[in-house]
This record gives C-alpha cells, sequence and structure tokens, in this order.
C-alpha cells in the first residue's frame, strides 16, 4: 500500500504504563467507573483488607471515620501490615503492599486461608487513585508511618517510636484525587449499610462509622450474625415462622445461610462470598436455589401435601423467602476486579448438597414449619396457573373476534 502520510506504526508508538501508571490511565478497569459507585469503592478496598485479618481471627474492630476535607480513615486492631524489609524487592512490606499491583499475603498459601481482596489490587489501587494517603502500623510493640501523593511514596518509611502495650493494627488515611473522580463526596447512609452488612456477615466484630461532617455515628456489632440479619431484613414484613432456619457447614469451604419466609410476595436473597456481595449472583446462588426447590418439593410429596400432576416451581417456593446466604472459599473466581457475579463451577454442587440435606432435615424436625412454607408455595403455584390460564382465554377470544395478525393486502 501506498503511503498516504499517515503515521507510520512503529514500537516507538508502544507505550509501557510502570507501576501504578495503569491504574491512573485506566482506573474504571480497577474500581468499577470513576462515579459515586467508584468512590466508595475504595473504602471497600481498604475495609476488605481489615476485615481478611478479622476472618483469619486477628481482628474484632474496625472504624470507618469520614473527615471535612473529603479524606476518609479505616482504622483495624488487625496484627498490622508487614514492616519488614522484602528479602527480593529491598523495600519494606508496607510500601510493597502500598505501591505494586498483585502484592499481598493473599495469593496461594500465604497469610490468609480466605480472603475477601484475592485480587491483591486493592489498597495499592487506592493508593494510586488517591491525592494523597497515609498508613499509620503498630506492630510487634513499634509505630511506623509513611505517606504517599498519587502513589508515589513521599519517602522511606518511618519508625516513629514504641507503639502503646498491646496495641496492633493498621490506620489508612487517603483522599480521593479530583482529578479522577466525577464525584468528591462520600454518602454516609451508602457507607453505614455496608459497614451493617459486614457486621453481620462476621458475628462478634464491631464496626463503627463516624461522620465528622455531620456528627453522625453508628456502632454495629452482632452476635446473632447472620441470623439476626435475616430478621433485620424482615423486620417490616410478616413471617410465616418466628425464628429464621439457620444452616452452617464447614469442610473444604464453609457454608452458611438463614431464610425465613414471611407472607410478602417478593423474593429477596442476598449472596456474598468472603465478605463481598455478590448481586449478581452466580454458582452458589444457582445450587441455593435448586437445592431449595428440591427439598421443598420432596417433603410435600413425601407427605400427601401436592396431589399427582401438581409440580412446584422454583419461584412458587421462593415466593415471599428472605435468605442471606454466606460462602467463605478459598479460591474465588469472581467476574471482574468489582467482584459482582461468583464462577467457580464446583461451588454449585456443594451448595446445593449441603442446603438441600440440612434444608430437608429441618423439614422433618419441624412439620408445622414445612407446613407454612409449602402452603406459601402452594397459594403461588394456583395463582401462577390461574394467571396462566387467564392469559390462555384472553389469547382465545382475541382470535375468535377476529384479532389474530392482520391478512397480506
Amino acid at each position: 500500500m501506498a503511503d498516504n502520510g499517515a503515521e507510520k506504526y512503529t514500537s516507538r508508538q508502544l507505550q509501557v504504563l510502570e507501576g501504578l501508571e495503569a491504574v491512573r490511565k485506566r482506573p474504571a478497569m480497577y474500581i468499577g467507573s470513576t462515579d459515586a459507585h467508584g468512590l466508595h469503592h475504595m473504602v471497600y478496598e481498604v475495609v476488605d483488607n481489615a476485615i481478611d485479618e478479622a476472618m483469619a481471627g486477628y481482628c474484632d474492630f474496625i472504624e470507618v471515620t469520614l473527615h471535612r476535607d473529603g479524606s476518609v480513615t479505616v482504622r483495624d486492631n488487625g496484627r498490622g501490615i508487614p514492616v519488614d524489609i522484602h528479602p527480593e524487592y529491598k523495600i519494606p512490606g508496607l510500601e510493597l503492599v502500598m505501591t505494586r499491583l498483585h502484592a499481598g499475603g493473599k495469593f496461594g498459601k500465604g497469610a490468609y486461608k480466605v480472603s475477601g481482596g484475592l485480587h491483591g489490587v486493592g489498597v495499592s489501587v487506592v493508593n494510586a487513585l488517591s491525592e494523597y494517603l497515609e498508613v499509620e502500623v503498630w506492630r510487634e510493640g513499634k509505630r511506623y508511618y509513611q505517606s504517599y501523593r498519587r502513589g508515589v511514596a513521599e519517602g522511606p518509611m518511618k519508625l516513629l517510636g514504641e507503639a502503646p502495650p498491646n496495641k496492633t493494627g493498621t490506620r489508612v488515611t487517603f483522599k480521593p484525587d479530583r482529578e479522577i473522580f466525577q464525584v468528591h463526596s462520600f454518602d454516609y447512609d451508602t457507607l453505614a449499610t455496608r459497614m451493617r452488612e459486614i457486621a453481620f456477615l462476621n458475628r462478634g466484630l464491631k464496626v463503627v462509622i463516624k461522620d465528622e461532617r455531620t456528627g453522625q455515628e453508628e456502632e454495629f456489632f452482632y452476635e446473632g450474625g447472620i441470623v439476626e440479619f435475616v430478621k433485620w431484613l424482615n423486620r417490616t414484613r410478616t413471617p410465616l415462622h418466628p425464628e429464621p432456619i439457620y444452616i452452617y457447614y464447614e469442610g473444604g469451604e464453609i457454608v452458611e445461610a438463614a431464610m425465613q419466609f414471611t407472607t410478602d410476595y417478593r423474593e429477596n436473597i442476598y449472596t456474598f462470598v468472603n465478605n463481598i456481595p455478590t448481586p449478581e449472583g452466580g454458582t452458589h446462588l444457582s445450587g441455593f436455589r435448586a437445592a431449595l426447590t428440591r427439598a421443598v418439593s420432596e417433603y410435600a410429596r413425601a407427605h400427601g401435601l401436592i396431589k399427582n400432576g401438581q409440580n412446584l416451581h422454583g419461584e412458587d417456593v421462593r415466593e415471599g423467602l428472605t435468605a442471606v446466604l454466606s460462602l467463605k472459599i478459598t479460591e474465588p473466581q469472581f467476574d471482574g476486579q468489582t467482584k459482582t457475579r461468583l464462577g467457580n463451577w464446583e461451588i454449585k454442587g456443594i451448595v446445593e448438597g449441603v442446603i438441600y440435606e440440612k434444608l430437608k432435615e429441618h423439614l422433618e424436625e419441624n412439620p408445622a414449619v414445612a407446613e407454612k412454607i409449602i402452603g406459601k408455595a402452594l397459594d403461588a403455584m394456583r395463582a401462577r396457573e390461574a394467571a396462566r390460564r387467564a392469559r390462555e382465554l384472553t389469547r382465545r377470544k382475541s382470535l375468535l373476534e377476529g384479532g389474530g395478525l392482520p391478512g397480506r393486502s
């Protein structure tokens, strides 16, 4: 082809983005967006690290503070980010975690068996997209500090002296970069909702959120875990049975579920993997739904509660159901960094088997509860069939009255 004056494409045009430059160039690839969703996701990424410490058994307190200047602080009483010099990179672990993508103790068989921040890019991405970020670490009796500007360390990590007796943990303060984000103000209610969720999902974990702009402050602590979560979700609904059905299984993975049927007509199922909400569902939700339909249908048939020829559909069984399904698994495969859908194919079978066996056992041991659940499902089935018959009648009537497709002219 003749050269028509277009710029030649050579290796000079190939650009290599070093370190955290790639994050600042394409932030939406790492946090989903640069609108309000992405802004709040920055807080979730830092909180995820503290939750990982809680799941590992080293942390029982997390505090989130919104400051007047638009910055936010996340503090925990975990072990503290490691500060010793990394043998390969020759920098403190703190600086490595804060400035390198895919650096952390969450890969392979590292410091965490179960983790929400498994991609290992969370806190370094927050650093890259922040105007400034400061970290203070209390570890092994010492207090350490380092500050960064737009992902770059302003100087070496400092030893500030002795830590208070028995104090360990990490405090991260950051201000999202106005050059990156379209929205610059955190919404208290959005963050409080997520902090409440975290406390429900981790029984015995105290989560505090403070807003210095308004003086608002809340503390969340739930010994009852997800059972209390379901009761809270149903606080404005009428339950068919007073106590939620609770299922817990711990093998290679942990499967935990709580469910309560109500007089409502909608289903409300909330799913989580390693404390991360999965609003788009995934293999764990598919397994849960399949087990629920199978267990309820088999019980109904075995006890003569449905007639031959009648079939309960999944939507019948789930009508009025409020449920929380929480998994703790070692190698979650999420669709995308923002982790909205679980993709592990083997999890469907694990969840389905656990929920089916435990729910079937519960129904057999609680026949009064079982009859209420099945009665609700039968009502839903009859309503569905009546709606189908009404649609068919309307179609037939329309055809008889000449309402079919018009002929060709």
